[in-house]
């Protein structure tokens, strides 16, 4: 339970109304009940907040007539989501180390850890503070892991890998498989190239369920701080991911292209191997990146082009059968005057 004014000091908001409500979770507006704080992105829709049974609201700045408290921020996205990590924020307490998980030699291993049934960890794994495993995780020799990272159920992290503090990797995912790397003969046959670099995985990264990021053919494979990145992602062999990007679900990135900071990558778009894409790039879904971008170059469509003329040139394709037809008349006209 805390204040409305309590939580306007926590987000550096403007408190608007009594600053002696108290708050004991939150809601959207359409499920919020009394004692529960809700939010409103858009100035637009406030009228909304009349019908709402929240106790009070997360609104833009720019709002002016209210029918509830309120707490006005610049980006009430954010703001409630601070609140929010504020509200679900559990000291950890660790379960230490299940008996049906198995250890291997030389491993370091605090006491404030929880590792959970049917873990295996190989030789010489060196866990940091608070780590969680869940159950069914693999963890190869020589693995380091930061201090407060969360690998959920069934993830497996291949020998080598280097794992930072703050980390959440979703259940399913595989950091530190072999890169896709063959050399073919003359025959057609595909001889496997060895795969001896490792993964690292920079602090306050996110990885969803059921990604792949492969280990470096040589040196590593690179996951820089702060980078999110959705579920059923693939990410090759020597990618460097940078600070901050944003990697949206089914994104395929290929062998030793590297991505700068802060960029965004929409749903389903893929990118070929050996790039450079700039800081703060973003591609719309389904993209196609086939060659360098510059920074701050937003693209869209296959092959990837500038997103205004991918926007045009998607808005004629409705119209193409139409032209197809006027084009073929005027041709057959053509034909008809030059016979004359």
């Amino acid at each position: 339970m805390k204040t409305l004014a309590a939580l306007a000091e926590l987000v550096g908001g403007k408190l608007v109304g009594d600053g002696s409500t108290e708050v004991n979770g939150l809601a959207d507006l359409e499920s919020a009940n009394a004692g529960q704080l809700t939010f409103l992105t858009h100035e637009k829709n406030i009228d909304l907040l009349s019908s709402s049974q929240a106790a009070a609201a997360v609104v833009p700045i720019s709002a002016r007539d209210y029918a509830l408290p309120v707490i006005q921020v610049r980006d009430p996205n954010l703001a409630f989501a601070i609140i929010h990590n504020y509200f679900l924020d559990r000291p950890f307490q660790g379960k230490g180390i299940d008996s049906r998980a198995v250890i291997g030699p030389d491993c370091q291993i605090p006491e404030a850890v929880t590792i959970s049934p049917l873990v295996f960890l190989g030789r010489g794994v060196v866990l940091g503070q608070r780590v969680t495993l869940e159950p069914g995780v693999v963890v190869g020799d020589d693995v380091r892991i930061g201090d407060d990272t969360t690998l959920k159920a069934n993830v497996t992290v291949g020998a080598g890998t280097i794992i930072g503090c703050r980390v959440m990797v979703h259940a399913g995912t595989v950091i530190g498989s072999d890169g896709f790397g063959y050399a073919t003969d003359q025959l057609g046959h595909h001889l496997k190239r060895p795969q001896i670099g490792i993964v690292q995985i920079d602090n306050d990264v996110e990885i969803g369920s059921n990604v792949c990021i492969d280990r470096a053919t040589f040196g590593k494979t690179w996951v820089k701080r702060g980078a999110k990145i959705d579920n059923l992602v693939q990410v090759a062999h020597n990618v460097v991911i940078g600070e901050d990007s944003i990697i949206v679900s089914q994104v395929g990135i290929s062998g030793s292209t590297t991505l700068g900071t802060g960029v965004v990558l929409g749903g389903q778009a893929g990118v070929a191997g050996h790039l450079t894409i700039g800081d703060r790039v973003m591609a719309a879904a389904k993209t196609g990146i086939h060659a360098n971008l510059p920074a701050k170059a937003v693209v869209s469509g296959f092959p990837a082009i500038s997103h205004p003329l991918w926007l045009r040139v998607s808005s004629l394709l409705a119209k193409l059968p139409e032209l197809v037809k006027d084009v073929r008349a005027l041709k057959k006209h053509v034909a008809e005057l030059d016979r004359k």
